[in-house]
This record gives structure tokens, C-alpha cells and sequence, in this order.
């Protein structure tokens, strides 16, 4: 049965919750017209299907048909679903859990949310389905082809405390990363820019004007041309960490974005981004205790 008191009142269905579309204030026709208008990625067969099968329902629980009245303002929750999905061959593990923060250790080729091609094989998904939590939210996000550590919020009624750690830039996150050695660099060394989106949207790039992107860096080892790094993100922009390794001359290994584009076909996991997000450590704002999480993983030798 939904629950009429919570606002996300379809259940988790397989680890998949319920995504929320909310009406403008001007509309017409019926509610499934407007569904059809808003998502036609799904057909508008697809939606009669749904709704029929009481599967897209309004703020207040009650079930949404074909028929109804455009409603200005309200709010109607549906399940996400995919014809197909790539399948990730790799597992993630939980490094910790209480009643209020997990944190998970996540394999490379992984996505942390549901996004494009992406429902069940995400790393969210797979840990509501596999411990069933409901309210799992992940606290922050790291690169598909990342892997590491992503620390996520257990429950409602403690999520903003932890979510302040990141708003306030309370917890240091360190990251492994394996890119060319460059004699006549000196390291350690600060990098900051300022990073936007670039004309090919799935990628940033650095531009003109007040920095918004800062990052320490540091040389933990040389090997051959290749060199270990522990990258130390100050500021959280989308791809950072690999857009100033680049900016530098130093490409991540096997990096498919920077500097030129060159994503492996589907399904070849040969080469994964030799980036690592090693460890997160904060003071805990609910028991003003230090924590200190490690990652398990590690990245390719150097030779």
C-alpha cells in the first residue's frame, strides 16, 4: 500500500525509488498528454501501460489515469525503466554502515546515480536492492569510471548534517591517480582555474576568469614515464581533478575524455581510468568524533 503521508508515496521497486515530475502552473488536456509532451523518450503507449497498472500515482497516493484532468502544480511519481541496460561484471563493497552513513567502495565503469543508459547497475540502486534502504542518498559523486570511495546518507532525519560537510568543506578527500612523469615540474603544487562546460557537454574545460576549481597535488612515486600522484580536490567541479592533470601535460592513464575523446566500445573494460578516490576523512558533526575511511582497491603497477 502507499503511504499518503510520505511525499514519495510509490515504494522502492528492485532498489529503484520513484522519480518526481511536478506540473507547471499553466497546462491543459489530460495528465497523460502532459507526460507524453514532458518525457517522449517513453512512448505514450508506454505511459497508458503505466498508468493502467496503477504505476504513475499523484502526491497524494491516488492513482493517476489516462483521462484525468491536467492538475496545475501537482506532483506525479513514476518508476524509471529501460528496454535494456549494459551490465557492469564487477561488485561493490561497503567499507561501513550505521543507522546513519554507508560508505561504499565502488569498481571502476560504475555509475554512483541512475543516468542515460544506466537504472540497475548503478551503484545507488545495487545497494538499496541489495540491504534495503529506502532513504540511501548518496552525500556526494564520483566519475562513472572512477572508482573508490562515495559516502551516502542512511537516513532523512540526519542527511543535512553530513550533506553540511561537503556545503562547508569539512571532509578531505584524498585520490590516487597514475599519469606521465614530467621532469622540471616541482611537486607538491597547487592548481586552481576556472572550470565550465565545454561545447561538448559531457566534458569541462578550463577558461578565463576567477578560479572555481582547486586542487593539491603531489608526487608519491616515479616509475619509468609513468609517476604516482595524490591528487587532493579543495573544491568539487565536475571532472576536476582529470582536466588539471591535463591542463599540465599529464593526462590520467587510460583516461577516454582528456585530452582528446576516445571512449571504448561498449563492454571492453580493458582499460580503466587510473584514477582512485583513496580515502575521505572528517570529524563526525553528530558525535564530533574523527573518521577515517580507506578504499580497498588499487590501481594498475606502474610498469
Amino acid at each position: 500500500m502507499h503511504n499518503p503521508r510520505d511525499p514519495q508515496v510509490l515504494p522502492m521497486r528492485d532498489g529503484v525509488g520513484p522519480s518526481c515530475v511536478v506540473l507547471p502552473s499553466v497546462g491543459s488536456g489530460s495528465m497523460l498528454d502532459f507526460l507524453a509532451r514532458r518525457l517522449p523518450v517513453v512512448p505514450r503507449e508506454d505511459w497508458m501501460a503505466r498508468m493502467a497498472a496503477g504505476e504513475v500515482v499523484d502526491e497524494r497516493g491516488d492513482a493517476v489515469t489516462a483521462a484525468r484532468p491536467f492538475e496545475p502544480g501537482i506532483r506525479l511519481y513514476y518508476y524509471r525503466s529501460l528496454p535494456s541496460e549494459p551490465n557492469i561484471p564487477f561488485e561493490e563493497t561497503v567499507v561501513y554502515r550505521d543507522e546513519h552513513l554507508l560508505v561504499a567502495d565502488k569498481p571502476h565503469f560504475m555509475p554512483v546515480i541512475p543516468t542515460g543508459r544506466y537504472l540497475h547497475h548503478t551503484l545507488l540502486v545495487r545497494l538499496k536492492r541489495r540491504l534495503g534502504l529506502a532513504e540511501l542518498v548518496p552525500l556526494h559523486r564520483i566519475d562513472r569510471d572512477t572508482a573508490g570511495l562515495v559516502m551516502f546518507s542512511v537516513q532523512r532525519a540526519t542527511r543535512g548534517l553530513y550533506q553540511g560537510l561537503f556545503r562547508d568543506r569539512a571532509i578531505t578527500k584524498h585520490y590516487e591517480a597514475v599519469a606521465p612523469w614530467r621532469e622540471g615540474l616541482a611537486f607538491p603544487r597547487e592548481h586552481r582555474s576556472r572550470l565550465e562546460e565545454s561545447p561538448q557537454f559531457f566534458r569541462m574545460h578550463e577558461v578565463p576568469g576567477e578560479p572555481n576549481a582547486w586542487t593539491h597535488m603531489e608526487r608519491l612515486e616515479v616509475a619509468g614515464d609513468w609517476a604516482r600522484y595524490r591528487l587532493s580536490p579543495i573544491t568539487g567541479k565536475r571532472h576536476q581533478l582529470r582536466v588539471h592533470m591535463a591542463a599540465l601535460g599529464l593526462p590520467l592513464r587510460n583516461d577516454a575524455f582528456y585530452p582528446e575523446v576516445n571512449d571504448p566500445p561498449e563492454g571492453d573494460f580493458s582499460r580503466p581510468l587510473q584514477l582512485l578516490a583513496r580515502s575521505l576523512e572528517f570529524t563526525d558533526p553528530r558525535i564530533g568524533e574523527p573518521r577515517r575511511f580507506e578504499s580497498g582497491r588499487s590501481l594498475l603497477p606502474l610498469v
